[in-house]
Protein backbone atom coordinates (compact mmCIF):
# COMPACT_ATOMS: atom_id res chain seq x y z
CA UNK A 1 0.00 0.00 0.00
CA UNK A 2 1.12 3.07 -0.82
CA UNK A 3 -1.16 6.30 0.27
CA UNK A 4 -1.50 9.83 0.12
CA UNK A 5 -3.66 12.91 1.11
CA UNK A 6 -5.93 14.47 -1.09
CA UNK A 7 -8.02 17.74 -0.54
CA UNK A 8 -10.01 19.51 -2.95
CA UNK A 9 -9.64 23.04 -2.54
CA UNK A 10 -12.08 26.13 -3.77
CA UNK A 11 -11.17 29.51 -2.18
CA UNK A 12 -10.17 28.15 1.17
CA UNK A 13 -7.35 30.56 2.19
CA UNK A 14 -8.53 30.94 5.20
CA UNK A 15 -8.74 27.35 6.60
CA UNK A 16 -6.48 25.44 4.79
CA UNK A 17 -2.83 26.14 6.36
CA UNK A 18 -4.40 24.99 10.02
CA UNK A 19 -5.78 21.81 7.92
CA UNK A 20 -2.27 21.54 6.33
CA UNK A 21 -0.26 21.78 9.51
CA UNK A 22 -2.71 19.18 11.32
CA UNK A 23 -1.80 16.44 8.89
CA UNK A 24 2.03 17.24 8.99
CA UNK A 25 2.22 14.66 12.09
CA UNK A 26 0.88 11.39 9.59
CA UNK A 27 4.06 11.72 7.20
CA UNK A 28 2.24 11.31 4.40
CA UNK A 29 2.44 13.28 0.90
CA UNK A 30 -0.53 15.49 0.12
CA UNK A 31 -1.90 16.41 -3.16
CA UNK A 32 -3.68 19.34 -2.89
CA UNK A 33 -6.17 20.39 -5.98
CA UNK A 34 -6.96 24.22 -6.51
CA UNK A 35 -10.48 24.32 -8.28
CA UNK A 36 -9.78 27.24 -10.22
CA UNK A 37 -9.38 29.63 -6.59
CA UNK A 38 -9.15 33.19 -6.81
CA UNK A 39 -5.80 35.14 -5.69
CA UNK A 40 -5.85 34.76 -1.94
CA UNK A 41 -5.92 31.62 -1.50
CA UNK A 42 -3.65 30.77 -4.72
CA UNK A 43 -1.24 33.10 -2.83
CA UNK A 44 -1.58 31.08 0.66
CA UNK A 45 -1.13 28.21 -1.11
CA UNK A 46 1.98 29.09 -2.89
CA UNK A 47 2.94 30.02 1.16
CA UNK A 48 2.03 26.14 2.21
CA UNK A 49 3.85 24.80 -0.87
CA UNK A 50 7.20 26.28 -0.06
CA UNK A 51 6.95 25.56 3.58
CA UNK A 52 5.77 21.92 3.39
CA UNK A 53 7.78 19.89 0.77
CA UNK A 54 5.21 17.36 1.09
CA UNK A 55 2.71 19.63 0.02
CA UNK A 56 2.29 19.42 -3.69
CA UNK A 57 -0.57 21.78 -5.33
CA UNK A 58 -2.26 20.97 -8.69
CA UNK A 59 -4.36 23.63 -10.30
CA UNK A 60 -7.74 23.87 -12.58
CA UNK A 61 -7.34 27.33 -14.33
CA UNK A 62 -11.87 28.01 -13.73
CA UNK A 63 -13.65 26.30 -11.36
CA UNK A 64 -14.71 23.06 -13.01
CA UNK A 65 -16.33 21.40 -9.43
CA UNK A 66 -15.51 19.16 -6.42
CA UNK A 67 -16.18 16.48 -8.44
CA UNK A 68 -14.04 17.27 -11.53
CA UNK A 69 -11.23 18.00 -8.49
CA UNK A 70 -11.63 15.01 -7.30
CA UNK A 71 -10.92 13.17 -10.75
CA UNK A 72 -7.79 15.43 -10.95
CA UNK A 73 -6.87 13.87 -7.32
CA UNK A 74 -7.09 10.35 -8.19
CA UNK A 75 -5.53 10.48 -11.60
CA UNK A 76 -2.48 12.32 -10.40
CA UNK A 77 -1.92 10.33 -6.86
CA UNK A 78 -1.82 7.24 -9.44
CA UNK A 79 0.41 8.36 -11.47
CA UNK A 80 2.50 9.37 -8.95
CA UNK A 81 2.20 5.70 -7.88
CA UNK A 82 -0.20 5.80 -5.31
CA UNK A 83 -2.52 2.90 -4.23
CA UNK A 84 -4.70 4.99 -2.03
CA UNK A 85 -6.10 8.66 -1.32
CA UNK A 86 -7.46 9.44 1.90
CA UNK A 87 -9.39 12.52 0.89
CA UNK A 88 -10.20 15.17 3.46
CA UNK A 89 -12.01 18.63 2.86
CA UNK A 90 -10.54 22.00 2.74
CA UNK A 91 -12.75 23.84 5.71
CA UNK A 92 -11.61 22.41 8.65
CA UNK A 93 -15.03 20.17 9.35
CA UNK A 94 -12.71 16.76 9.59
CA UNK A 95 -10.90 15.41 12.36
CA UNK A 96 -7.72 14.38 11.02
CA UNK A 97 -6.64 12.72 13.83
CA UNK A 98 -8.21 9.55 12.42
CA UNK A 99 -6.46 9.19 9.30
CA UNK A 100 -4.41 6.38 10.87
CA UNK A 101 -7.71 4.61 11.43
CA UNK A 102 -8.55 4.87 7.68
CA UNK A 103 -4.82 3.33 6.91
CA UNK A 104 -5.24 1.14 9.24
CA UNK A 105 -8.34 -0.43 7.82
CA UNK A 106 -7.00 0.08 4.03
CA UNK A 107 -4.14 -1.99 5.05
CA UNK A 108 -6.03 -4.78 6.43
CA UNK A 109 -8.58 -4.47 3.52
CA UNK A 110 -6.74 -2.67 0.82
CA UNK A 111 -10.11 -3.25 -1.91
CA UNK A 112 -12.65 -1.67 0.68
CA UNK A 113 -13.91 1.69 -0.10
CA UNK A 114 -13.47 3.56 3.83
CA UNK A 115 -16.48 6.07 4.65
CA UNK A 116 -16.42 8.42 7.24
CA UNK A 117 -19.80 7.72 9.19
CA UNK A 118 -19.81 11.62 10.77
CA UNK A 119 -20.68 11.95 14.59
CA UNK A 120 -21.69 15.64 14.21
CA UNK A 121 -21.80 18.01 17.43
CA UNK A 122 -24.33 21.19 17.86
CA UNK A 123 -22.31 23.12 15.07
CA UNK A 124 -24.22 20.88 12.56
CA UNK A 125 -27.10 22.88 10.78
CA UNK A 126 -30.59 21.28 11.18
CA UNK A 127 -31.36 21.31 7.66
CA UNK A 128 -27.71 19.50 6.65
CA UNK A 129 -28.84 16.28 9.02
CA UNK A 130 -32.29 15.86 7.50
CA UNK A 131 -30.96 15.99 4.30
CA UNK A 132 -28.28 13.55 4.71
CA UNK A 133 -30.50 11.10 6.63
CA UNK A 134 -33.03 11.23 3.43
CA UNK A 135 -29.72 10.72 1.00
CA UNK A 136 -29.07 7.77 3.25
CA UNK A 137 -32.28 6.62 2.84
CA UNK A 138 -32.22 6.62 -1.22
CA UNK A 139 -28.58 5.12 -1.56
CA UNK A 140 -29.92 2.04 0.91
CA UNK A 141 -32.92 1.74 -1.86
CA UNK A 142 -29.96 2.42 -4.93
CA UNK A 143 -27.64 0.10 -3.55
CA UNK A 144 -30.32 -2.80 -2.41
CA UNK A 145 -28.30 -2.91 0.92
CA UNK A 146 -27.20 -0.86 4.11
CA UNK A 147 -23.52 -0.83 3.81
CA UNK A 148 -23.13 2.89 3.42
CA UNK A 149 -23.88 4.59 6.71
CA UNK A 150 -23.34 8.07 4.93
CA UNK A 151 -23.12 8.68 1.55
CA UNK A 152 -22.26 12.76 1.60
CA UNK A 153 -19.10 12.74 3.77
CA UNK A 154 -15.74 14.39 2.01
CA UNK A 155 -13.61 12.43 4.73
CA UNK A 156 -12.77 9.04 2.81
CA UNK A 157 -10.08 6.18 2.06
CA UNK A 158 -10.47 5.89 -1.93
CA UNK A 159 -8.46 2.47 -3.12
CA UNK A 160 -7.63 3.78 -6.55
CA UNK A 161 -7.29 0.16 -8.69
CA UNK A 162 -11.63 0.02 -9.10
CA UNK A 163 -12.36 3.34 -8.83
CA UNK A 164 -10.12 4.73 -11.90
CA UNK A 165 -11.53 1.80 -13.81
CA UNK A 166 -15.16 2.96 -13.14
CA UNK A 167 -14.59 6.15 -13.87
CA UNK A 168 -12.85 5.28 -17.28
CA UNK A 169 -15.78 3.68 -17.64
CA UNK A 170 -18.70 5.85 -16.79
CA UNK A 171 -19.05 9.77 -16.89
CA UNK A 172 -20.51 11.12 -13.89
CA UNK A 173 -21.32 14.72 -12.19
CA UNK A 174 -18.57 17.05 -11.54
CA UNK A 175 -19.68 19.04 -8.59
CA UNK A 176 -21.42 17.52 -5.43
CA UNK A 177 -23.28 14.97 -7.09
CA UNK A 178 -20.15 12.93 -7.45
CA UNK A 179 -19.92 11.94 -3.91
CA UNK A 180 -22.94 9.62 -3.53
CA UNK A 181 -22.84 9.14 -7.11
CA UNK A 182 -19.08 7.32 -6.54
CA UNK A 183 -20.04 5.44 -4.13
CA UNK A 184 -23.14 4.20 -5.51
CA UNK A 185 -21.69 3.07 -8.47
CA UNK A 186 -18.64 1.68 -6.33
CA UNK A 187 -20.80 -0.46 -4.15
CA UNK A 188 -22.69 -1.81 -7.17
CA UNK A 189 -19.65 -2.89 -9.05
CA UNK A 190 -18.92 -5.32 -5.88
CA UNK A 191 -16.50 -3.06 -3.88
CA UNK A 192 -16.07 -3.98 -0.34
CA UNK A 193 -17.30 -0.77 2.18
CA UNK A 194 -16.31 -0.30 6.04
CA UNK A 195 -17.65 2.41 7.48
CA UNK A 196 -15.53 4.20 10.39
CA UNK A 197 -17.39 6.44 12.77
CA UNK A 198 -15.45 10.26 13.26
CA UNK A 199 -16.33 13.15 14.27
CA UNK A 200 -17.72 16.23 11.92
CA UNK A 201 -18.03 19.85 12.92
CA UNK A 202 -19.19 22.92 11.13
CA UNK A 203 -16.16 25.70 11.90
CA UNK A 204 -17.89 29.32 12.78
CA UNK A 205 -17.69 31.51 9.84
CA UNK A 206 -15.99 28.47 7.92
CA UNK A 207 -16.75 29.00 3.78
CA UNK A 208 -19.70 25.92 1.97
CA UNK A 209 -19.66 26.09 -1.34
CA UNK A 210 -22.62 23.81 -1.45
CA UNK A 211 -25.40 25.61 -3.51
CA UNK A 212 -29.02 24.89 -1.87
CA UNK A 213 -30.96 24.23 -4.70
CA UNK A 214 -28.66 23.54 -7.30
CA UNK A 215 -26.65 21.01 -5.71
CA UNK A 216 -29.74 19.44 -4.05
CA UNK A 217 -30.79 18.86 -7.92
CA UNK A 218 -27.59 17.68 -9.43
CA UNK A 219 -28.15 14.93 -6.41
CA UNK A 220 -31.31 14.39 -6.79
CA UNK A 221 -30.72 13.50 -10.72
CA UNK A 222 -28.15 11.23 -10.05
CA UNK A 223 -30.29 9.17 -7.75
CA UNK A 224 -33.25 9.04 -10.40
CA UNK A 225 -30.62 8.65 -13.18
CA UNK A 226 -29.04 5.86 -10.82
CA UNK A 227 -32.46 4.10 -10.17
CA UNK A 228 -32.99 2.97 -13.84
CA UNK A 229 -29.85 1.72 -14.25
CA UNK A 230 -29.19 -1.91 -12.07
CA UNK A 231 -25.95 -3.35 -13.13
CA UNK A 232 -26.72 -6.49 -11.04
CA UNK A 233 -29.69 -7.26 -13.37
CA UNK A 234 -27.70 -7.30 -16.29
CA UNK A 235 -24.64 -9.00 -15.07
CA UNK A 236 -26.34 -11.18 -12.49
CA UNK A 237 -24.27 -10.52 -9.49
CA UNK A 238 -25.46 -9.65 -6.02
CA UNK A 239 -24.96 -6.65 -3.83
CA UNK A 240 -23.58 -6.79 -0.39
CA UNK A 241 -26.09 -6.33 2.37
CA UNK A 242 -23.69 -6.54 5.38
CA UNK A 243 -22.34 -3.33 7.10
CA UNK A 244 -18.42 -3.26 8.09
CA UNK A 245 -17.77 -0.74 10.74
CA UNK A 246 -14.60 0.43 13.03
Amino acid sequence: MNPCLAIPLYDHGETIANVVESLAKWDLPCLIVDDGSGEPTRLQLERIEARHPWVEVVRHPQNRGRGAALRTAYECAAARGRTHVVQLDADGQHDSADVPRFLEVAKAQPGALILGAPIFDESAPRYRLYGRKLSQVIVRLETRSNVVRDPLCGFRCIPLVPTLALLERVSTGDRMDFDPELIIRLVRSGVPVVNIPTKVRYPEGGVSHFHMVADNLRIAWVYVRLAFDFPWRRAGAAPTTGRRER
